[in-house]
């Protein structure tokens, strides 16, 4: 009898979790198709992708920093511009230049080294690119105003909290990258490392701003993460699967 009472409450947090994925699913999805994501996406391809050492430097400088642009390139893409007095992030860009030198002739064909008619290795002048970077001056969302950005709202999945721990459960299970909940310096609600491959949550947020800001970037971490997107496109797990290991 006892055997038979834990498969029934099994079975009844496995419908749980089940109704839960379902209606997150169904939400992502909508979100993902909505005229408000596609702005998103267009607004987000005018940013540039940062390197590690830049990533770096932007956070030891601005550690809640968000959406990091160039002076004139916040004027010109998004038609918001620097705030007088705010302090500039220094990055380094590429600044590669040429030079011509000479060097010994080879063969494009062979990939051998052309001999004169007196035996002698022939020379040729060719331009050569030096790499070099020059220090330049970026600056954050924060230290701008004008036109607001479009931004990947997910209100319309979060009305109630009901069942707020099957949701953190269920959102954390759908994420394709690991979620921590720990203390964000600055005023960041919660962030994707693409460089980290993880999402972190603000912690001791309520409830209703921890689903809203955990949705927000799973979504986002989908958008960014090539492997997870190939996880998205290919053959989907049978439902019972998925049941099964969210139970796990």
């Amino acid at each position: 009898m006892a055997d038979t009472n834990v498969n029934n409450v099994s079975m009844t947090e496995k419908q749980k979790v089940k109704e839960i994925t379902d209606r997150l699913e169904e939400g992502l999805k909508e979100l993902f198709e909505s005229e408000k994501y596609k702005n998103y996406l267009a607004t987000m391809s005018k940013f540039h992708n940062y390197s590690f050492n830049n990533t770096l430097l932007i956070s030891l400088q601005k550690p809640d920093a968000s959406l990091v642009c160039g002076y004139k390139a916040w004027q010109k893409n998004f038609n918001r511009h620097v705030k007088k007095g705010e302090k500039a992030i220094r990055i380094l860009a590429p600044a590669p230049y040429k030079i011509k030198e000479e060097r010994d002739k080879i063969d494009p064909v062979t990939g051998e080294m052309v001999f004169d008619e007196n035996g002698m290795p022939q020379k040729e002048e060719v331009e050569v690119k030096i790499p070099a970077f020059r220090v330049v001056s970026v600056f954050d969302v924060s230290s701008t105003e004008g036109e607001p950005l479009p931004e990947l709202e997910a209100q319309e999945l979060l009305s109630t909290v009901e069942g707020y721990e099957d949701f953190i459960r269920a959102v954390t299970y759908i994420a394709p990258v690991p979620v921590s909940f720990e203390d964000i310096p600055g005023d960041a609600k919660g962030y994707f490392s693409t460089e980290e491959n993880r999402i972190a949550v603000q912690e001791g947020m309520s409830e209703s701003q921890t689903l809203k800001t955990l949705v927000h970037e799973t979504a986002h971490s989908m958008l960014h993460n090539k492997e997870a997107n190939q996880d998205i496109f290919a053959p989907a797990k049978d439902r019972n699967t998925k049941e099964v290991e969210a139970l796990c």
